[in-house]
């Protein structure tokens, strides 16, 4: 007798099922399925209808018109997930657009991003709206003063916490943007290599999920040590972001973190010591692997919900082959090839509170689907033999999949023209005149430069901008803003009919103006002194940064995300500098 599913969940409405109707249905049919839930493989066939499965069995009445996907032979699975990466101009690949054809390529059907500031939500899912690619979710990134995600990131991309009182601010303070979900940066080992890192306390890490979960936020936390493992299971996580890997857990602590229900996403694929590519891992590293791969096992033995995430993004690991490689490292660890499948669907699902939505294959599911050729249930190494790609009922990849569309094809959004008027700071809720939001970019480190930018008044009336600084204690110290040019820089800017930037300037000492972009950084020198002054500086007298040892391209005013000014001193130095109407001539 078949499945049957009369009514099409989809987010919050409800559409009877003659509705479903309208639009064509496809059929999958006679597949071997593999259902997400760990059940055996059954052959049967799978209806979808306005991107959803309406219905799965052996055999299935067919609306008029169907369009048939003959899949005997064939394993039919959920799509995968990684719960754990990182959408960043440092990975492989390095552009949004190839990013998402790489997860879509291997059968990656839902990703969660942990990289971004919440001022690009709302332009990247725009962004994202044009291409073929996977759900993407966005990680609001929270950590503590010092703590890892903290060291190099200002408080508009990491905010930073260390009281209760400062968690359940920073939840709310988040609301405007929708996240999707929340990382935590609670443990602040550095694997042994270097000085440590600050450290989420429990009772901080208790009130920011307690808070998150009102809003129905699942929280993932950057958690590497058995001990802070153990205090995230005692503060109603979600899950760890990483396996725990300084030594092997003991049975009690293995106990408690079970008891507490809290799930682990192992990101084996980014400490595999094996990685191509890159250095030959030392001693120490082959045993945190060792370490880890126990720990694996032995959580997921006393029953802890172990999801698939891999930290892609970071070096040689590598966007969509790395989730693929995470399954079979599951299996290194000690599960079987169908529990690493049901830990790549619907248990990471679970995990992000999306099991009513997708994960399996079930009447109501979102059709996010997989044909494979094999039976990866069997043999994990089979997950590579993807025919074809479905998300929402879509086929998007593989055999009979139309092209991919130009967005996808292009390395970045189309640049735009923006108004000659950057900031003239005399908004009050930190946004420039271009009504972006201006960031601090300070040096960032273990010990970095502290820096606070504010509006104060100016004589004769209006307002500027006031940088003041106190240097870090090391050579390269620096304290900046920058203003981005459009909502969390996503979209590029070109300048092209301007021929420089004006801006007023008092602070005594030597400046840098920079403009960044996507394919480099140009600066020039200016100078301010105990009044103010007017300074102009022409596009020609911009030089471009070196890039990898070797001279940047030359400034072409296009593919520009942000204008920044800043400075350096001496270590321990202090520094002020004020400035307004900034503006380009």
């Amino acid at each position: 007798m078949p499945k049957l599913f009369p009514i099409l969940l989809c987010g919050a409405a409800l559409i009877p099922a003659q509705a479903m109707a309208a639009t064509p249905a496809i059929a999958f049919i006679d597949a071997t399925v593999f259902d997400g839930t760990g059940a055996a493989p059954v052959r049967e066939s799978v209806l979808v209808q306005n991107g959803r499965i309406v219905a799965v069995g052996a055999k299935l009445k067919l609306p008029a018109g169907t369009r048939k996907v003959a899949a005997q032979g064939k394993a039919l699975l959920p799509g995968f997930f990684d719960v754990h990466t990182h959408w960043t101009p440092g990975g492989s690949p390095e552009t949004t657009p190839q990013i998402a054809t790489a997860y879509v390529q291997s059968g990656i059907t839902t990703v969660n991003d942990f990289h971004q500031q919440p001022e690009s939500y709302a332009p990247r899912r725009a962004w994202l709206a044009q291409l073929v690619a996977p759900h993407v979710n966005f990680a609001a990134r929270i950590s503590t003063p010092g703590g890892h995600g903290a060291d190099w990131a200002d408080q508009a991309t990491t905010i930073w916490i260390n009281t209760p009182e400062a968690a359940r601010a920073a939840i709310k303070s988040l609301e405007a943007y929708k996240p999707d979900l929340i990382k935590a940066f609670t443990d602040g080992w550095r694997y042994g290599a270097a000085p440590d890192n600050t450290s989420m306390d429990r009772w901080t890490l208790k009130a920011l999920s307690d808070e998150a979960h009102k809003r129905g936020w699942s929280v993932l936390t950057h958690t590497v040590t058995v001990e802070r493992g153990v205090a995230a299971s005692m503060a109603g996580v979600d899950s760890l972001g990483h396996v725990i890997q300084d030594r092997p857990a003991t049975p009690d602590e293995v106990a408690q973190i079970a008891k507490s229900g809290m799930g682990m996403a192992p990101t084996l694929a980014v400490y595999d010591p094996d990685k191509p590519g890159q250095p030959k891992a030392d001693e120490t590293r082959q045993r945190k692997f060792s370490y880890a791969l126990k720990n694996v096992k032995a959580l997921f033995d006393a029953g802890v919900p172990i999801s698939v995430g891999t930290d892609a993004g970071m070096p040689g690991t590598p966007h969509g082959l790395s989730t693929l490689h995470e399954l079979e490292l599951l299996v290194r660890a000690g599960l079987t090839p169908a529990q690493a499948l049901v830990a790549a669907t619907q248990t990471s699902a679970k995990v992000m509170r999306l099991d009513g939505d997708r994960g399996t294959i079930a009447p109501g599911k979102r059709a996010d689907i997989l044909l494979i050729d094999g039976k990866p249930w069997e043999n994990i190494g089979d997950i590579h033999k993807i025919a074809q790609v479905y998300i929402d009922g879509r086929l998007v990849s593989g055999a009979g999949a139309p092209p991919l569309p130009a967005a996808n094809l292009a390395k970045a959004l189309p640049s735009v023209k923006i108004a000659a008027l950057v900031d003239d700071f005399e908004r009050k809720d930190r946004r420039s005149s271009l009504d972006t939001l201006r960031l601090e970019t300070g040096d960032g480190g273990m010990d970095r430069t502290v820096e606070i930018t504010q509006t104060v008044p100016r004589e004769g009336g209006g307002q500027a901008l006031l940088l003041s600084a106190k240097m870090a204690m090391k050579g390269d110290a620096y304290a900046g803003f920058a203003v981005p040019l459009t909502r969390g820089s996503v979209v590029p800017v070109n300048l092209a009919g301007y021929k420089g930037i004006r801006f007023d300037i008092r602070g005594e000492g030597a400046y840098v103006l920079r403009l960044n972009g996507l394919d480099g950084v140009w600066s020039a020198p200016v100078s301010g002194g105990a009044q103010w002054a007017s300074v102009e500086v022409p596009f020609t007298a911009l030089v471009a940064a070196a890039q990898r040892g070797k001279t940047g391209p030359a400034f072409t005013g296009d593919g520009i995300v942000q204008l920044e000014l800043g400075g350096s001193r001496e270590g321990g130095q202090r520094l002020w500098v004020e400035v307004d109407n900034i503006t380009f001539y």
